[in-house]
């Protein structure tokens, strides 16, 4: 049997603002460019040309598209980019109008021309199409290709999308499961917890160090993405000139100090406050990690930080059980339902962080399989229909305080779940299968698009 997604498809790190709409292109970028190296027309390619379609040109201004594509055709990878010097690797490219491919290849490259956010209408396979054409000096295509970000940083060409089965790397991993049912009956006759089954699949990758390292790994760049963000301060980029508030709501709980103890509830801000200040980090295009998407990347981090700093688990290794057991439910929403604000809403973003989260905390605190996928359950149940309706197509308002409540939900959901015995009348399943529907029948301006909802009721940018 085998498994196509290990949990590090899920958990990668890169660049703020968004997993689909900044990530994904600069990967598709930097795929086109590396594709043009080994191409035999290379000698004959005088330019360059990046049309995007659908949710990437309505909001990809406010995403920073066209600054991710203009990485990727320069060779940078989300994951290494030095997010420091982006500012000036545009202006360079905007002042020279020069694209250098290798020591003897350089093309005219002009930005407000060559990479087009103008056509709003989607292409038929996903929102988030993109077409790359490198062409001669009598703008001829000699090379094209069609990309797709479907969501979490994950891209594909056309064929891929519509062929899959082509493209699946056979990786044949002990437990296999490509649903929710199917997991918690591997734990139940192996009398294993969710986490242990996710690491024993993940060895049919990597090796137990390498597993262990990579989850070190994500947990290092997560807490560094909180501490940035509480330790930085100003304006988020952008016309809204939204301010950065981690910073001044750490110092405000630090200050009130002894008198937070009378309010049962302190421990909340605390979570509101790891959320948001990942989320203002990743608004203002820091580095952190997609988990599963950039839209959502304030609420792992939080959920996990209250429970290292706040609860006790029975585990000694605890920070990886979280991750391998949230990556495992991750898995299964990336392959039964979507994780793509462009295409199903927020639902796919913040539903489903928050539902990884609910189900990683509950059994970090000792709860069963059961118990976890209950906890999963309730919290996409509560977070159907949720739309995607950035303003100004900025990965702001309403997203920064929505990381914060939904970090507040996966706790809220997992103690649902930690008072009852694991049944529940809704299935995980079920609640997957209700959320990519409900995601497919909601009108494309609440999916991503800037069009409707507080994108058009609170300003017009």
């Amino acid at each position: 049997m085998s498994q196509a997604l290990s949990i590090f498809d899920m958990f990668t790190i890169g660049i703020g603002s968004s997993s689909s709409h900044t990530v994904g292109p600069m990967r598709a970028a930097l795929r086109f460019r590396q594709a043009l190296l080994l191409s035999p027309e290379l000698p004959h390619i005088a330019g360059i040309r990046a049309q995007c379609y659908g949710s990437l040109a309505a909001t990809g201004h406010g995403h920073g598209t066209d600054t991710a594509i203009m990485l990727g055709l320069l060779g940078e990878a989300p994951e290494t980019v030095n997010t420091r010097k982006i500012p000036a690797y545009i202006a360079e490219l905007e002042q020279s109008q020069t694209l250098r491919l290798t020591d003897d290849c350089s093309l005219s490259f002009i930005p407000a021309r060559d990479v087009d956010l103008s056509n709003h209408i989607p292409l038929k396979l996903h929102p988030n199409g993109m077409h790359f054409s490198a062409v001669d000096a009598n703008n001829e295509i000699l090379y094209e290709e069609v990309f797709y970000s479907t969501g979490g940083g994950f891209i594909a060409t056309q064929d891929e999308l519509i062929h899959p089965e082509r493209y699946t790397a056979d990786i044949d991993v002990p437990f296999p499961y490509t649903s929710a049912a199917e997991l918690l009956e591997i734990c139940r006759r192996e009398q294993l917890s969710i986490s242990d089954v996710v690491f024993c699949n993940e060895l049919a990758w990597h090796n137990e160090q390498e597993v262990r390292e990579r989850l070190a790994a994500i947990w290092t760049a997560m807490r560094q993405s909180i501490a940035s963000g509480i330790q930085n301060s100003g304006t988020l980029p952008g016309p809204l000139r939204i301010e950065r508030r981690a910073k001044i709501m750490r110092r405000r709980l630090l200050m009130n100090g002894e008198s937070l103890l009378r309010d049962p509830l302190s421990i909340l801000d605390w979570v509101n406050l790891y959320a948001m200040a990942v989320s203002e980090e990743n608004a203002a295009g820091g580095r952190i990690v997609t988990a599963p998407t950039n839209g959502a990347a304030g609420i792992l981090p939080a959920v996990l930080n209250y429970a290292v700093k706040f609860c006790t688990s029975p585990y000694s290794d605890a920070t990886d059980k979280f991750l391998l057991t949230a990556g495992g439910i991750g898995v299964l929403y990336k392959l039964n339902a979507s994780i793509s604000g462009a295409d199903v809403g927020c639902q796919g973003e913040v539903g489903v962080a928050c539902s990884m989260a609910a189900a990683a905390l509950t059994e970090l605190l000792g709860g069963t399989p059961a118990q976890a996928a209950c906890a999963a359950e309730i919290a996409m149940e509560h977070n159907l229909g949720l739309t995607c309706d950035p303003v100004c197509g900025l990965v702001q308002i309403p997203c920064i305080e929505r990381n914060a409540v939904a970090a507040v939900k996966a706790l809220n959901a997992s103690r649902l779940a930690l008072c009852g015995n694991g049944k529940s009348f809704v299935t995980l399943d079920q609640v997957m299968k209700t959320m990519l529907a409900t995601g497919r029948d909601m009108q494309s301006k609440y999916k991503e698009t800037a069009q409707g909802g507080l994108a058009v009721n609170v300003v017009n940018c």
